[in-house]
């Protein structure tokens, strides 16, 4: 019982570095409430080189993550470059782990440049 004690609390460690980390990086965070004033997520989102990453927290255990196109809708994308679903420690790592030039999978063409 005393490891798995030791391991939730360097994992919320963990996950705290990870979600400073995502701050440092330009990721702004909200907290959308219920009716009640409940807490339903806690959602970061960052613009940037033409695309959107976010981030929501649903809990412990259960993040998801994407990179997408400006047009979609953060909470609810019809198209994404990239997705990530699982526990925080995974998922936050997946995204901090991502290039900020470009999207994972896109080929990259050199621009010609004229004289």
């Amino acid at each position: 019982m005393a490891s798995s004690a030791a391991s939730r609390v360097s994992t919320a460690a963990s996950t705290d570095a990870q979600l400073r980390a995502l701050v440092a990086r330009g990721f702004r965070f909200i907290d959308p409430r219920d009716d009640n004033g409940d807490v339903l997520a806690v959602v970061g989102v960052r613009a940037h080189h033409n695309i959107v990453d976010v981030v929501r927290l649903h809990g412990e255990d259960e993040v998801v993550a994407a990179r997408m196109p400006p047009d979609q809708d953060v909470l609810a994308p019809r198209q994404v470059f990239w997705r990530e679903v699982g526990p925080a420690s995974e998922v936050l790592a997946a995204m901090l782990a991502l290039p900020d030039d470009h999207t994972p999978g896109a080929l990259l063409v050199p621009t010609r440049v004229s004289a």
